[in-house]
């Protein structure tokens, strides 16, 4: 894996190309500004980019947009956790950045060093992102038909249906596709994408601009509740636990869970506890396996649960590994999985489909659906 770091700070770059060359199978390039960085990839195209955004000549969203529209690249923002980079960041990943990792403005080579966990693997995910060439992100999305609001209830009375998402590399994406059609009365949702701390306050936000749903980062003891999207906080697990007839989280500090904090399988494992066969989990783009354990618990406890088909996702892992060990129940082009969720959170009733050639890979063909045998 080739890698070029794209940073004004002489800091960043000498502090990121050490701790990158000491992995074996990595080679390093650096560049203190976007024209420096362009010569360096006609010189030798790196499989991924590691790009500041505020930058002296030309300013990341620039470079971004550039290299998106005429040679895509995969691309992880390394940005400010805190200033007008925050917002920008979040901006770059609608124009095809496929990943954000924080930098604080003091203790810079502290923290590089500290977080090269997080930093290798947001590097070797997006070395295997599946990007495209585009210049700006879709508009807002036509809401969806949904079934009617009574019918988004459960058979247990007075308690709504929960839908739990989970998400990693190109996540930010996805989500913003699944949400953006969703009604104004959908069931609650509630999400972890994996992001630092900071950054998910910020993407909440904006997807609360985009959506008609109201999206914001998750506090403790919120309620989720029908028309709102809960998004859990970087650094931060989510739990969902009932509370009398309905459902509130818990946000919690505590270890990294498959490498994560927040974790997928915390979220997950929670809904399947708390909600049981009153809740529809989704898995969409995201490298590892972080998920694929609680998506399971979730079916295994009478949910609905649903993977992107890698057709759709930028890196296949987390949907894949959910597949293979048995959690899914159906495999779906993103651009269905909005209705998808909405039709299986207002019935319990199954659906008889015919499988794919390969169900096992999850490559359903964009017109088929596909749904497992319960064990």
């Amino acid at each position: 894996m080739h890698v070029l770091v794209v940073d004004d700070s002489a800091v960043v770059r000498h502090t990121v190309s050490t701790l990158l060359t000491q992995e074996s199978d990595i080679t390093v390039d650096a560049a203190s500004d976007p024209f420096i960085g362009m010569r360096k990839m006609a010189e030798r195209r790196p499989d991924v980019i590691l790009l500041d955004i505020e930058m002296p000549r030309m300013d990341g969203l620039t470079f971004l947009r550039k290299i998106m529209s005429e040679d895509p690249v995969p691309v992880v923002i390394c940005s400010a956790l805190t200033g007008p980079g925050l917002y920008d960041s979040v901006r770059a990943l609608e124009l095809g950045a496929v990943d954000i990792v924080g930098k604080p403005k003091v203790g810079l080579q502290e923290f590089l060093y500290e977080s090269s966990v997080t930093l290798l693997d947001a590097l070797r995910a997006a070395a295997r992102a599946h990007v495209l060439r585009r210049s700006d992100p879709a508009q807002k999305a036509s809401v969806v038909a949904a079934p009617a609001r009574s019918a988004l209830h459960s058979s247990r009375p007075g308690i709504d249906p929960v839908i739990a998402i989970g998400a990693s590399t190109g996540g930010t994406d996805a989500i913003r596709e699944l949400l953006a059609p969703m009604p104004p009365h959908c069931p609650g949702i509630v999400i972890v994408q994996h992001m630092p701390e900071m950054f998910t306050g910020a993407f909440a936000r904006r997807l609360n601009e985009l959506c008609a749903v109201e999206v914001r980062e998750a506090q403790d003891g919120d309620e989720v509740c029908s028309g709102q999207v809960l998004i859990a906080p970087g650094n931060r697990h989510m739990r969902v636990h009932r509370q009398g007839i309905k459902y509130a989280v818990q946000v919690v500090d505590g270890p990294l869970v498959a490498r994560h904090r927040p974790s997928v399988n915390v979220l997950f494992s929670s809904v399947a506890a708390a909600a049981r066969e009153n809740a529809v989990g989704i898995i969409l783009t995201g490298m590892g396996d972080d998920g694929a354990e609680g998506l399971l618990e979730m079916r295994r406890a009478g949910a609905t649960t649903i993977a992107q088909d890698e057709k759709s996702c930028v890196v296949f892992g987390m949907p894949g590994k959910a597949i293979a060990r048995g959690a899914v129940d159906f495999v779906l082009p993103l651009d269905q999985i909005a209705s998808a969720a909405l039709r299986e959170a207002s019935s319990t009733a199954s659906m008889e489909i015919e499988p794919p050639s390969n169900p096992s890979t999850g490559n359903a063909t964009r017109a088929s659906r596909w749904r497992a045998p319960r064990m």
